[in-house]
């Protein structure tokens, strides 16, 4: 059978079968079912049970003849047997025997060229909720013809038997590439649906039709110039990316071919903690009928959303269409980019607050997908803490992140005229602790020089470790703060902290060195010595 045909079995044995409901009869559903209450605001809330977040050591891919040399096996990609996968895909279509279920029809990609239809199957209503929100909704005439290649099974009651199903514990997400299935189950966190199709196209447009897969935002300026933004968690990539001068294509999750950026979603599933108006309207005003928020707390006898509240977790979350955000691009496309942002908030206020890098220095930095965790923020981190993650979402790629880089760099050599730019978003005049974080005003000058063509003309100057070209002026910005040395009181600490972070560089590379070029290894910060 194929996946249209096991979706047309599992809904003959359902108890009920709601396919494609609208998003009104979603929440009614939900609320009847006990699944959520309404906020003040409209929106949807949840909660996702036993797990608040991804579980990355319970996503497992099938080893088969079509992965088995071409998966980057290791800790980020495990390896599961055709065999239990077969028996447990039974045991999941088993356990929805006899319940309620609801089925939703979707799709991935904006650019039509690699449009990726969806099937999706869950148990309960929040999730199918999600599933409308997160990804392209097919029009009505789509609907009456269209047959899903992917199918999403999500089953969040059922668990699995670790010792006779070889999965870790009860929860899994199971990929298999060959039959097109992503098999969910014993977790009712919603991400384990949008990043488990992430991954898939992660493997699918790089490996067989040559185009960048990219964990991103991307956004269009009045000319139609593409620029896209890349960047771990607090670089400040939703808040930069959201200009009210640039219409956005999307903020997480894009492809590039040889002409255009094109969404993979379409949707947003956007961070809660400590949520304002004031620090995020764009978001706020996201937050209304038929949005999903997950696992938030109210004010005492109020159905108001206090989003200082972290009880359940720091991991809350808001899910809604794209176009409940003004100033978006449609669809969701633009040209291929002209300027590539890489953001990281260095903690240890080395790197410049902007610099431009040649194509095999952007291959590095691609790989490296550096950030830095200041003090306090996790329980014994006391300093500055350099965090690395390959291609800037590690967890989420199943092909070495040498590839991805080389197509990066065919890329750039193509269209010598895209501008890539390193930002820091971090400390400037000293480390965490001694130095002042980056002004944002100064961030936006910044990069609106740049988006701008301001910084094309003028001279620049090479930085002694890292050998990236940092501008000697900027509209805008004082000149004195350009060249990270400057700043600090103390040359010669500047010096030794610039050398330990190179040093960090050149040891979290070690692990991609066997899979990358000679090109990109040269690329490299010039660290005085190695750490053991």
């Amino acid at each position: 059978m194929d996946n249209n045909q096991i979706v047309e079995q599992i809904i003959q044995n359902a108890s009920k079968a709601h396919i494609n409901l609208t998003v009104d009869q979603l929440v009614e559903k939900a609320l009847e079912r006990g699944e959520g209450k309404l906020t003040d605001m409209g929106a949807l809330a949840a909660d996702t049970g036993e797990f608040t977040g991804r579980s990355p050591k319970d996503k497992f891919t099938v080893c088969d003849e079509k992965t088995e040399n071409s998966v980057w096996w290791g800790d980020i990609n495990f390896k599961f047997s055709p065999e239990n996968f077969d028996k447990l895909f039974d045991k999941v279509v088993a356990h929805y025997k006899g319940k309620e279920l609801f089925v939703r029809d979707a799709y991935a990609c904006a650019n039509p060229t690699y449009r990726l239809n969806i099937k999706v199957v869950n148990e309960t209503a929040y999730q199918n909720l999600f599933a409308n929100n997160l990804f392209l909704r097919p029009t009505a005439e789509e609907l009456a013809t269209q047959k899903a290649e992917w199918l999403i099974l999500a089953a969040p009651s059922f668990r699995a038997n670790a010792a006779e199903d070889g999965t870790r514990q009860h929860n899994f997400t199971i990929v298999n590439f060959t039959k097109k299935v992503i098999l969910i189950g014993g977790s009712g966190y919603t991400g384990e649906i949008k990043k488990g199709i992430f991954s898939v196209l992660n493997y699918i447009l790089p490996h067989d039709k040559k185009v960048l897969s990219m964990h991103c935002s991307a956004n269009i300026g009045k000319d139609g110039d593409t620029a896209i933004f890349f960047g771990l968690s607090g670089t400040g990539k939703t808040t930069l990316s959201a200009d009210p001068n640039r219409r956005l294509i999307g903020d997480d999750e894009h492809g590039w071919d040889d002409n255009s950026v094109f969404n993979f979603e379409g949707g947003c599933y956007a961070k809660c903690v400590g949520l304002t108006e004031e620090k995020e309207p764009q978001i706020w005003n996201a937050i209304k009928k038929g949005a999903l928020v997950e696992n938030v707390r109210f004010f005492p006898g109020t159905n108001k959303v206090n989003f200082d509240d972290i009880s359940v977790t720091e991991n809350t979350r808001v899910a809604y269409p794209i176009d409940f955000i003004d100033n978006i691009a449609v669809p969701s496309m633009g040209k291929a980019p002209k300027n590539i942002i890489f953001l990281t908030a260095d903690a240890f206020g080395v790197l410049p607050p902007i610099s431009k890098l040649t194509p095999s220095q952007a291959m590095y930095h691609f790989i490296s997908g550096y950030t830095a965790k200041v003090a306090g923020t996790e329980a014994g981190v006391t300093e500055p803490q350099a965090t690395f993650s390959a291609c800037f979402g590690k967890a989420f790629i199943p092909l070495h992140p040498g590839e991805y880089a080389e197509l990066l760099g065919e890329k750039l050599k193509a269209h010598p005229e895209i501008n890539v730019w390193l930002v820091n978003t971090g400390w400037s005049g000293g480390a965490y602790g001694t130095g002042q974080r980056m002004k944002l005003s100064y961030t936006r000058a910044m990069l609106t020089a740049a988006l701008n063509g301001e910084l094309n003309n003028i001279q620049y100057e090479l930085h002694p470790i890292f050998g990236v070209q940092m501008p000697t002026s900027c509209p805008n910005v004082p000149s004195e703060i350009l060249n990270p040395r400057n700043t600090w009181a103390d040359k010669a600490a500047y010096d030794s902290k610039a050398n330990h972070l190179a040093q960090l560089f050149v040891k979290n590379f070690e692990q991609y060195a066997s899979g990358v070029s000679a090109e990109i290894l040269s690329a490299a910060p010039k660290a005085q010595e190695a750490i053991s």
